[in-house]
């Protein structure tokens, strides 16, 4: 799998298998390329039958957060040296950090689940993957296992469908509950170690170790929705890629750096072995939505309830430009919608975007991802070419009209 992941098909299928620690499981996968798969949490019905699940991303990556009351007054870490897996205390860092991560059992009118979850505050949230509760979409029950085995109701504070991700509350909230602290997602670096927690294939504190193999990954996935047979949106994610073992039960888990700090949102992997039948596993490209995005949407479903997205109001589409003589993979702009934040700075249909804030952008994909990573009202800079020359255009995201 090499450059950027292209061609996702927005095709997901069910499959259910006897596995020793979790009895009957339905693995959702989506298809990224002909030969590349990728893994989706654990979901069966409750008789047992194999169903169709609109889950599409790993099924225990779990999220952490500091210990401030809420993701909004979390400390970002600062910038520190990137050590090398030799360097780095692996034995400490799972050591504090599986005390946030959680397993998490979802049980629903029509489906059952599993995955992970971070405690990302002192009040008892849990950030997850939205494909992880939402068979409790229509009503069911949930519940949390701590890493000590001590097993809590929770209730759905809200869910974001477009970023994939999920809000929970512990309740009661266990008084010595630990939050993760959450790392700045773009302080990370290609080849950096990194460790993933979580509950794979119904194994609790599990933990896996690795490298941050890419950013700015443009991953998509089907988006669950809240019942059988729901019509799913693909979800855009522009992810950080890790080679650290991630599997079905992983989703909502937690990605840390060698400090231990959550830098991402375990959802997502690629693999070679549903395509035959089995259930799949890991092949060592998995993907987390990045921290500060998770931080802002989780801040947004505590505080509100509803998460509001980006919005920059263009038609992109893969295109190929000429920059300096050199051809090279660009969003191109085929409709500037009137009145949107890209009417404003003056963009046009017919120029491209190679850029967004010196990010790599190679195609319509790549952009989108991109936007959808970022609050509305932020402002970056987009590198625009048009008839072989590029110009940089600051831009303000607007909030996008056809939602919250």
């Amino acid at each position: 799998m090499t450059g950027r992941v292209a061609g996702y098909l927005a095709q997901m299928r069910s499959q259910s298998e006897d596995h020793p620690s979790t009895g009957r499981w339905a693995h959702a996968v989506v298809v990224v390329t002909s030969l590349v798969v990728c893994g989706a949490c654990t979901i069966s019905p409750p008789d047992d039958e194999a169903a169709q699940s609109s889950a599409t991303s790993n099924s225990s990556p779990s999220s952490s957060s500091t210990t401030s009351s809420s993701p909004s007054t979390s400390k970002v870490s600062s910038p520190r040296p990137v050590l090398s897996q030799g360097d780095v205390d692996w034995v400490r860092v799972a050591d504090e950090a599986e005390t946030s991560v959680v397993s998490i059992d979802v049980r629903g009118l029509s489906q059952t689940g599993q995955g992970s979850g971070v405690v990302i505050d002192d009040n008892g949230h849990v950030l997850t993957n939205n494909h992880v509760v939402a068979p409790a979409a229509g009503g069911g029950q949930i519940q949390v296992a701590l890493s000590d085995a001590r097993v809590f109701d929770a209730v759905l504070v809200g869910t974001d469908s477009e970023s994939d991700l999920a809000v929970l509350q512990i309740e009661p909230t266990p008084s010595d509950v630990t939050a993760l602290e959450f790392g700045d997602s773009e302080a990370v670096v290609v080849g950096e170690p990194v460790m993933a927690l979580g509950n794979p294939l119904g194994l609790s504190n599990t933990v896996t170790v690795g490298i941050v193999s890419a950013l700015d990954r443009p991953v998509t996935t089907q988006r669950a929705g809240g019942s059988l047979g729901e019509q799913a949106n693909p979800v855009v994610t522009n992810a950080i890629q890790t080679d650290a073992a991630v599997n079905p039960g992983n989703s909502g888990g937690a990605l840390v750096n060698s400090s231990g700090q959550l830098i991402g949102i375990n959802s997502s992997i690629a693999t070679v072995g549903a395509s035959d039948g089995g259930p799949g596993g890991s092949i060592g490209l998995g993907f987390a939505i990045p921290s500060n995005e998770a931080q802002w949407v989780a801040r947004e479903l505590i505080e509100t309830g509803v998460v509001r997205h980006a919005y920059l109001g263009v038609d992109p589409e893969d295109a190929t430009v000429t920059v300096d003589g050199v051809r090279r993979q660009a969003a191109g702009i085929t409709k500037v919608i009137e009145g949107s934040a890209a009417a404003q700075v003056g963009l046009e249909a017919g120029e491209a975007v190679i850029e967004v804030d010196g990010e790599t952008v190679a195609g319509e994909q790549s952009l989108v991802a991109q936007i959808r990573e970022r609050e509305p009202g932020t402002q970056v800079v987009l590198t625009v070419v048009r008839d072989g020359q590029s110009r940089d255009v600051t831009v303000e995201f607007g909030t996008r009209p056809d939602g919250p």
